[in-house]
């Protein structure tokens, strides 16, 4: 049995102190948002519960699907690696970026650096950071993507280009024909229907026709700040596509706040079998129960 762990959108603050000209371009907007209502609807302490709580449960892997910092500035990257460094060891912890983390190129290149431990291949050791990558853990494959870009003001979409799905698609065969697990992270979601315009993934048909190709057992993906459960076409049936909730959502007006994602991962019936739970705060801010679980059927799932 193989314990996956997913955590997305943490959104981490509040704010460092920020000098006027930081906010030239984008960030501007983003920090109006971010007091006028991110501020209030994201917070540390429903974050800080769930990570104490899935800290203290048995896992091998966790995987952070984006969306770690909010405004792309230097000392909140620099802040969120030390976050990523208290959920465990680089081995222990595969990341991704979201849009909130590439708000500006600058941002792309600070993080590709001060995260790099987290988001390169086995074995690359100091090599820069390239996606996809892969990282096996046992019977597991974990694939990563980036389709984080910096964007226009009050744009969110992602991309995925060609030359990346080219790849994934490659890498994909490679991993199926090992008889691993395969499970593909990447922050925007890739279903049809799945974002409104000015949030989408653009280049999405890309990734799906390598998926239908090449085949993958899961998905992962964040950016809704909601579970989702939806599914794409693969080789020989549907791949679950699984996005997870902000885990920083407080609970409030009889909605249980945010959440996280576990995944049971075992061999059976020459094939494999997964099950997914969803663990977070009640509605009335109690402690931590299971809010949802599934068995999750799919290429290779029994």
């Amino acid at each position: 049995m193989f314990t996956l762990v997913q955590l997305s959108d943490p959104h981490l603050g509040p704010l460092p102190s920020v000098r006027w000209r930081q906010l030239a371009s984008k960030r501007i907007f983003g920090y109006v948002n971010w007091h006028r209502n991110r501020a209030a609807d994201l917070g540390p302490k429903n974050l800080r519960v769930l990570v104490d709580e899935l800290l203290d449960r048995p896992r091998d892997h966790i995987a952070v699907t984006g969306d770690l910092i909010n405004i792309g500035l230097s000392p909140e990257i620099d802040a969120a690696a030390e976050w990523l460094a208290g959920l465990g060891a680089p081995t222990e912890v595969t990341a991704v970026p979201g849009n909130h983390d590439a708000y500006l190129p600058s941002a792309i290149r600070h993080y590709e650096k001060t995260w790099q431990p987290y988001m390169i291949g086995d074995d690359h050791g100091d090599a820069p950071v390239v996606f996809p990558f892969t990282r096996i853990r046992g019977p597991v494959a974990i694939v990563g993507l980036s389709s984080a870009i910096a964007t226009g003001p009050l744009m969110a979409t992602g991309r995925i280009r060609q030359p990346q799905a080219d790849r994934l698609e490659a890498e994909l065969k490679r991993l199926g024909e090992a008889g691993l697990f395969r499970v593909v992270l990447i922050h925007h979601p890739p279903a049809i229907g799945s974002a409104p315009w000015h949030r989408r993934l653009i280049g999405a048909s890309h990734f799906r026709k390598a998926l239908k190709s090449a085949g993958a057992e899961l998905v992962l993906h964040g950016h809704n700040h909601h579970t989702t459960v939806d599914r794409i076409d693969g080789p020989s049936g549907p791949i679950p596509v699984i996005g997870a909730s902000s885990a920083s959502l407080p609970p409030r007006h009889g909605r249980h706040g945010g959440s996280y994602l576990t995944f049971q991962i075992a061999a059976a019936n020459g094939g494999f079998e997964c099950d997914m739970e969803e663990r977070g705060t009640r509605a009335d801010g109690g402690a931590i129960e299971t809010l949802t679980e599934e068995r999750l059927v799919g290429p290779g799932v029994t």
